[in-house]
């Protein structure tokens, strides 16, 4: 009977040794994998940010091409245009030119 109880105690304590190496073999993963998670997390924040100021980078421009394409619909744009890509002015006006 004596030997019977020895025997139980040392599987009952092997068995909580096997299962407190589990548990301890788990947790080091999980703190490796979270660990890695967590470098991942941090770079894609940062390519988030990144990314969220090219959009607002082309929001921007799209905004001046916005304003630009207004202006080219004026008629101080179509005077400009005339006066220096076909050289036309306006009766009576007189034109300057530089000696070069």
């Amino acid at each position: 009977m004596a030997a019977g109880t020895l025997k139980r105690r040392r599987d009952h304590r092997f068995g909580m040794m096997l299962a407190v190496l589990v548990v301890l073999l788990l947790v080091a993963i999980v703190t490796v994998k979270s660990i890695e998670l967590k470098g991942k997390l941090t770079g894609h924040r940062a390519r988030e940010a990144e990314l969220e100021q090219r959009i607002e980078l082309q929001l921007q421009r799209k905004d001046e091409i916005e304003e630009y394409e207004k202006y080219t619909r004026t008629r101080k744009y179509i005077e400009e245009i005339a006066k220096e890509k076909l050289g036309l002015i306006y009766e009576g006006e007189t034109i300057f030119r530089n000696g070069n």
